[in-house]
């Protein structure tokens, strides 16, 4: 049987350099896609081998060290599916003088590997068309990205005197595909009709997600870009219409609609921790949004064991750039509580699962703890 390797599909990445044998595979990480990409972004890989079964497959990626974040090589361990729904780590993972190499005996012929599992535009459609069925919620359009796909809006809760509105946004960074999973678990709960914390949230406030920041960016199998090659979360300061328009977007949907708390929902490559990046660096910050903030954190510490506070971001670590992000962006402009919340490729180091590692399961029991700290800085 013919050994091959593609990638021409829904985030799909990977560039072949050479298949000799099942035990003498060659891959390179591809960059970024996208028109005035600079390809200085390479991690997220996800293929398909085929033609394996019951060998020893040893695949090498030669260029590991070029990738954006080399830091989030030791100790991470690569993902598999046979039937793309059910995902498990690769133990036999490890990064040696540069290179990733990757040794698996796969048990059927068609075997699925990837950087993280993958959250397919597929399954971002039928979450919308589930949101549309509820009573609660509706989907709307923020208009277009880059290559003309749909920004799409999550709005739960009606608008009335007295709603807050709460804004969450995930996947800017389209390689984070944790992000959507995250907001799917959120979603699930939050409009679960016989969930009280949902019910109280619904009454007190107006929600608005949007689930998939960077479409574009995701179909490609880009780590963190979309199709103009901007790093959205870099952009915040000064969007534009022909560089940026999902930011710009949302931008002004929130203007319109005002911001009183306001998630941005992430994946770190290198800390196998939950936490948040916080918001005390931003010019203005005030003793009350410190308070808020400590408040916020403190209740989702205890909404959810697999977050911490002890490891996270240092102090300083995006110096100029801090208001092109969206969290910091956010509380400069609104005063709100507003965070990035992060969680690991590799795996929760303080609650390790040797099986799946963090995953999309585990993301999306995340997104559903995430409403207590929120019904909790609503009722304060």
């Amino acid at each position: 049987m013919t050994l091959r390797i593609s990638s021409n599909f829904d985030s799909g990445a990977i560039e072949v350099l050479s298949i000799a044998s099942p035990g003498d595979i060659r891959l390179k990480l591809r960059a970024d896609q996208g028109v005035g990409g600079d390809g200085a972004f390479r991690q997220w890989f996800h293929f398909r081998l085929h033609g394996a079964a019951g060998q020893d497959v040893r695949m090498v990626f030669e260029n590991a060290a070029a990738a954006a974040y080399p830091d989030g090589w030791p100790g991470y361990r690569c993902v598999a599916s046979y039937d793309r729904r059910h995902w498990f780590r690769i133990g036999t993972t490890r990064y040696e003088d540069g290179r990733l190499i990757v040794e698996h005996r796969p048990e059927r012929n068609s075997i699925y590997y990837a950087y993280f599992e993958p959250y397919s535009h597929e399954r971002h459609l039928d979450l919308l068309g589930r949101v549309e069925m509820s009573p609660f919620a509706s989907v709307s359009n923020l208009g277009a990205t880059v290559e003309g796909r749909d920004l799409d809006l999550v709005t739960v809760g009606r608008p009335a005197p007295g709603k807050r509105p709460v804004w969450i946004i995930a996947r800017q960074h389209p390689g984070e595909s944790m992000a959507e999973w995250f907001v799917e678990g959120l979603l699930e709960r939050l409009l679960d009709g016989a969930d009280p914390v949902a019910r109280r949230i619904r009454e007190k406030a107006v929600l608005y997600i949007v689930p998939n920041m960077n479409p574009d960016g995701a179909i490609r199998g880009n780590l963190r870009t979309n199709a103009a090659g901007a790093n959205l979360n870099r952009e915040w300061r000064d969007p534009s219409a022909e560089r940026s328009p999902e930011v710009l977007l949302v931008r002004r949907a929130m203007e319109a609609s005002g911001v009183e708390l306001f998630l941005d929902i992430h994946g770190d490559e290198a800390l196998p921790y939950v936490f948040f990046s916080t918001a005390e660096e931003v010019p203005g910050f005030s003793d009350e949004q410190r308070a808020r903030q400590a408040r916020f954190v403190e209740a989702f510490a205890a909404a959810s064991p697999d977050f911490q506070t002890e490891h996270g971001y240092a102090v300083g670590r995006f110096e100029d750039e801090l208001l092109t992000l969206a969290s910091k962006w956010v509380a400069h402009r609104f005063g709100c509580v507003s965070l990035t919340l992060e969680m690991p490729f590799k795996d929760n180091a303080n609650l390790p699962d040797g099986i799946a590692g963090w995953s999309g399961e585990r993301s999306m029991r995340l997104g559903a703890a995430m409403l207590a700290p929120i019904l909790q800085h609503l009722a304060g």
